[in-house]
């Protein structure tokens, strides 16, 4: 059962008390000023999109959760002074594998984070959550090496909710290239067979990506340069919510145009593989709808009171410099050629699925696209389109499922070793500006 707003602010501002380190001077009664009320100022205006209405509620709840960190990972990164950010990453690899009890002296806190997430929730459905990996590895293999980069960019069109990674030093090439490579591993990881169980590789990738979102919020609120009167918590929960549902969001809303109100048998078992991922990253149930209406109404809510703000000197820059990076491992003429059409690719996809095709808009952002970027986008969709078709009919076919299924999975295999091993990681010596000493907020 869902929590109560009463409870969910209960719960926003027990972070003052439980952990004071991070959160003992901010004000969680004070509104953050990229919240807004006001629709007309927000990311999107109309909060009633194909005729699925935003509540008070829903409002209510994203106001609150715009301000909710991860308390047990938090609690975790915050021994960063006691046990250093390396240690903290070899004692959680560690539990992810063997288990807390293997780990000396385990901390409470890395017990606390395992058993969290080691709680599977009622409200999934675990043999979804494994048919779901299964159909998502045809997507994996053919269409996500193209489109990654340009759904990664998309979380970077608004100043307050992409300053974050800004501080994380992605303004570099190298930097946006390792968190790519890195966000496109955790997605392929998590849908080979086995990977979410316990002692999976994709449970573990969570654990990893929540750790670095937690040590994000522990050296962000400690850099001096986060100002929480105007963008609240580092990464909260409703941040996390479009990186996990995205697909999801577009596929209900694909489906609502329809005039369908139900996913199929095969569109709810990828509903539910998100929703697993996004429960094992932190997010709570109230953020993680299961039905077409549920999903659209959730991120109209929360997109609907991010104020709109774009600047270039953090949003232009993260964009530039992640359609910059040369992503493949060597610079082989094999992948030289691969990066040259990917790159293409992943441009138009960007200005196609979140800039509603506004050439102009993309262009005062610094990425132009050319007539050649839309031919090559044609041919690798046509090319991609074809491919998923062909493995989706083998997939219906008795005698041919597991062999397509197998070589689905070898391809995503060879995927992760293009991406490389991810660390993760966050350099805590990048949130230290030069002139400005570390300071509460």
């Amino acid at each position: 059962m869902s929590l109560s707003i009463d409870q969910v602010r209960a719960k926003v501002a027990s972070q003052k008390t439980r952990l004071p380190a991070l959160y003992g001077n901010l004000d969680f009664d004070a509104v953050p000023k990229r919240f807004t009320p006001d629709a007309s100022k927000a990311v999107v205006r109309d909060r009633a999109p194909l005729g699925v209405t935003v509540t008070q509620d829903d409002l209510d709840r994203v106001q609150a959760y715009t301000l909710l960190g991860d308390m047990v990972a938090d609690a975790y990164a915050a021994l960063i002074p006691k046990y250093g950010f390396r240690r903290l990453i070899d004692m959680l690899t560690t539990a992810c594998e063997h288990g807390v009890e293997a780990v000396a002296d385990a901390p409470p806190q890395l017990a606390a984070f395992i058993a969290d997430m080691e709680a599977a929730p009622d409200w999934i459905d675990m043999d979804l959550v494994r048919e779901g990996a299964r159909l998502d590895l045809n997507a994996m293999a053919h269409l996500a090496p193209f489109a990654i980069r340009g759904a990664f960019v998309a979380t970077f069109l608004n100043k307050y909710s992409a300053l974050p990674m800004a501080l994380t030093g992605t303004l570099t090439h190298d930097g946006a290239a390792r968190r790519v490579n890195e966000t496109a591993a955790f997605f392929a990881t998590t849908v080979l067979p086995g990977a979410l169980e316990r002692h999976g590789a994709g449970f573990k990738a969570a654990a990893m990506v929540r750790l670095m979102h937690s040590m994000v919020r522990f050296n962000a609120l400690r850099s001096g340069r986060w100002d929480a009167s105007v963008y609240g918590v580092p990464i909260p929960q409703v941040d996390q919510m479009p990186a996990g549902l995205i697909p999801i969001y577009l596929l209900s809303f694909k489906i609502l145009r329809q005039g369908r109100r139900r996913f199929t048998a095969e569109e709810r078992a990828k509903v539910e593989l998100a929703r697993y991922r996004c429960f094992l990253l932190g997010l709570p149930r109230d953020l993680l709808a299961d039905t077409p209406e549920g999903i659209v109404r959730a991120m109209t809510a929360r997109d609907s009171t991010l104020r709109r703000g774009f600047d270039d000197e953090t949003c232009g820059a993260l964009i530039r410099a992640t359609l910059a990076a040369y992503l493949p491992p060597d610079r082989s003429p094999a992948n030289r050629l691969h990066d040259h059409v990917e790159r293409r690719f992943a441009k138009v996809f960007f200005v196609r699925h979140f800039l509603n095709g506004d050439r102009a808009a993309a262009a005062r952002m610094g990425v132009e696209v050319a007539p050649v970027d839309r031919l090559v986008f044609a041919a690798v969709a046509l090319d991609v389109t074809a491919r998923m078709a062909a493995f989706q009919m083998a997939g219906k076919v008795p005698g041919l499922r597991g062999l397509a299924d197998a070589v689905l999975e070898r391809r995503v295999h060879r995927l992760l070793a293009r991406y490389g091993h991810a660390e993760y990681v966050t350099d805590a010596a990048r949130y230290r500006p030069a002139h400005a000493a570390p300071a509460a907020v």
